[in-house]
């Protein structure tokens, strides 16, 4: 197999081929991810490694049945957004890698960056607690339908991360509003227009910054935020560069892909954000207080981490439910995998990727130089 190195300097080879890459937001990526301390950033920053080692050590759970996936899941891969009647809902937020995957794939990345998680003392929950608990929720959602995840006479535990000191409207503006002090953007014209389509009036004195060092898989591509104040408030938009996901990098794949971020979200059991605008190369969303992740320090203790995990687990089976024609097939097959499934495919990715984040660590090579 490639080491880790040569599949890196190849992927953002390939992925410089779809946008222009930020070589300093690359650089600072390579950085976090050889953190000593925590391989979690590495983890989250390689997907494109992941895949390639869980096609090659996981090969039982590459024949599952496909759906329309996430790819990219982990434990930063949610978040709140408000509906179109204002309900403030939760799921998954980041549709980067959607591809058609074996629906394996998502669940053993989740349990995966569980694990990490774990190891760097972030959760409390114990590891095959976890795994069983999203598998046993991902089924029993499947089975039922599946139901949206709106915060508000529902979902106690997720309201309250959700509303969480830390998330507050007046730390959030003073860090985004900090963008200011940066000079003023070039946005490509597609881009801004996006930007612009759904601010919430015309002809507003907005300014627009180029949006650097945000999350760990997608640093490197780039990304816009406008600003404006708006009878008496702040208000933001965001857009980031669309590139094909690492499946296409991974399967040889090159030239147009078009990307079905749209389409995912259309079909899953969910509460749409209306502002959520895929388009053919950027995407477009609302950035606001409540308009954002949910960090893991918001968790305070093992009551809370297992009720987010189990919501983790049945938001996932929302997602997979838009594949609707396999749900009868996946149940199938999760019937006739061994017990403690998960867990050990989980176990199997950690080490591998745990040996790649030592690999890149240790080398004695510089690290992957852009280009």
């Amino acid at each position: 197999m490639t080491s880790i190195l040569d599949d890196t300097r190849e992927y953002e080879s390939w992925l410089a081929s779809y946008a222009a890459v930020d070589a300093d937001d690359l650089t600072y990526k390579h950085t976090r991810m050889a953190d000593p301390r925590d391989p979690f950033p590495f983890f989250r920053g390689t997907y494109y490694r992941w895949l390639r080692q869980f096609r090659e050590l996981c090969p039982e759970l590459n024949d599952a049945p496909p759906v329309l996936a996430i790819g990219d899941l982990h434990l930063q891969n949610f978040g709140t957004w408000r509906d179109g009647e204002g309900r403030l809902a939760w799921g998954v937020n980041d549709f980067d890698e959607t591809a058609d995957l074996p629906y394996t794939i998502d669940l053993v990345r989740l349990a995966c960056s569980i694990r990490f998680a774990k190891r760097t003392g972030t959760l409390g929950i114990q590891n095959g607690q976890a795994c069983d608990a999203l598998v046993r929720i991902y089924k029993q959602t499947l089975e039922s339908g599946g139901q949206p995840f709106v915060l508000e006479e529902e979902n106690p535990h997720l309201r309250a991360l959700a509303y969480a000191q830390e998330r507050g409207p007046a730390r959030f503006w003073k860090r985004l509003t900090r963008l200011l002090q940066e000079p003023e953007a070039d946005v490509p014209e597609e881009a801004r227009e996006l930007l612009l389509r759904d601010m919430p009036a015309k002809r507003l004195a907005c300014q627009f910054r180029f949006h650097r060092r945000v999350g760990m898989g997608s640093l490197g591509k780039p990304r816009f935020t406008v600003l404006a104040q708006w009878s008496g408030g702040w208000v933001a938009r965001q857009a980031k560069a669309i590139v094909p996901p690492a499946s296409c990098w991974l399967d040889g794949k090159s030239g147009p892909s078009r990307s079905r971020m749209g389409e995912i979200v259309k079909k899953a059991i969910r509460c749409r954000d209306p502002f959520f605008r895929p388009e053919k190369d950027w995407i477009a969303r609302r950035i606001a207080p409540r308009c954002s992740k949910i960090e893991l320090s918001y968790v305070k203790n093992s009551g809370d981490q297992t009720a987010l995990i189990e919501a983790m687990g049945a938001e996932t089976a929302n997602v997979h439910l838009g594949s609707a024609k396999v749900v009868e097939a996946i149940l199938k097959d999760l019937d006739q995998r061994p017990k403690g499934w998960l867990w050990e495919s989980a176990k199997r990715m950690y080490k591998v990727m745990r040996a790649d984040w030592v690999e890149w660590r240790c080398s004695t090579e510089a690290l992957p130089a852009f280009g």
